[in-house]
């Protein structure tokens, strides 16, 4: 049973449309990434398959099931956690727990227990005296004590420091042998670090969405050195009719020329530029960490979208 179905999913708020017909698919035991900037419809999208706020179009499925009809035996299955979730301020931290515990068939008594030392979480604080971190590390807590199926975190890192998303990662990866994950973030270095598969959102719409492990395999920065050469002849390179439309972001010296290939392969590429450019000396070629594989796609995008305008 596939955990998250999206289907032309659309959210639309007057005449702006927060989501503009994602097509989602969050495999079953996937940590799924949800990236984008601030403002792209990843926080809409999630809180709409969640049947929180309503849709203008498509649909949404949890578990094969529509959306707007999951019922409390789904719920009980789903660990969400929000950047902005509401929490009971009267409640200790031990009393949420206790609280919590009825609601959800599967609850482990003993994981709670530990889950709360592990995020050195005081059991008889009450939630309005916690800070903005330990907020989140007791709503993770409490999603985790039931053993969810599917676990939804929506901006959980934003404004934490460095030490208290570390701990929540941590929780988070301890429960991936048993649950399907699917996280949003704008914080790009973070997800590279666990997530299994990556989508991004731009102005409402997936622009990408693939195996992690496979975008970062196919996205390289080639640096090509050539004999040196005029200026104009040098300019010129990027124009040729035969500069693959795979290549990004050119930058072009009389002697070096670099850019993004979007699917690097070390055959092909490396022949491809021996056809392309006389006087090849050297050529090389490296990884690049996901931040800049996004720039890159958002740049390209909404270049061609600018394009297509004109």
């Amino acid at each position: 049973m596939i955990p998250i179905r999206c289907e032309n999913l659309s959210v639309a708020f007057r005449t702006v449309r927060a989501v503009d017909g994602l097509n989602l698919t969050v495999e079953e035991g996937a940590i799924y990434g949800l990236v984008g900037p601030n403002g792209a419809g990843k926080t809409t999208a999630i809180k709409s398959m969640m049947n929180i706020i309503g849709r203008t179009g498509g649909r949404a499925e949890i578990f094969g099931r529509d959306s707007r009809l999951i019922r409390e035996q789904d719920f009980a299955q789903i660990g969400y956690v929000s950047e902005n979730q509401d929490m009971p301020a009267w409640m200790t931290v031990e009393y949420l727990m206790h609280y919590l515990k009825p609601f959800y068939p599967t609850w482990d008594d003993a994981r709670a227990t530990r889950l709360l030392e592990q995020f050195d979480l005081p059991p008889d604080r009450r939630l309005r005296h916690l800070s903005r971190g330990m907020l989140m590390k007791a709503a993770l807590a409490s999603s985790l004590a039931f053993r969810p199926r599917l676990l939804v975190l929506d901006e959980p890192f934003s404004g934490l420091d460095p030490f208290v998303r570390e701990q929540l990662i941590e929780g988070v990866l301890e429960s991936a042998e048993e649950s399907t994950i699917l996280v949003s973030s704008h914080d790009l270095g973070e997800i590279e670090t666990f997530a299994s598969h990556i989508g991004y959102m731009d102005r409402g719409r997936l622009v990408l969405s693939e195996e992690m492990a496979s975008l970062t395999g196919r996205f390289r920065e080639v640096e090509v050195t050539i004999d040196q050469r005029s200026d104009d002849k040098a300019a010129d390179i990027d124009r040729d009719p035969r500069w693959p439309a795979r290549w990004l972001r050119p930058e072009v010296s009389p002697a070096v020329v670099r850019f993004i290939d979007t699917s690097y392969d070390p055959e092909a590429t490396v022949a491809e530029v021996r056809e392309l450019f006389r006087g090849v000396r050297d050529i090389s070629a490296r990884p690049l960490p996901l931040r800049t594989i996004f720039l890159t796609i958002a740049g390209h995008s909404r270049s061609l979208s600018k394009g297509a305008a004109a």
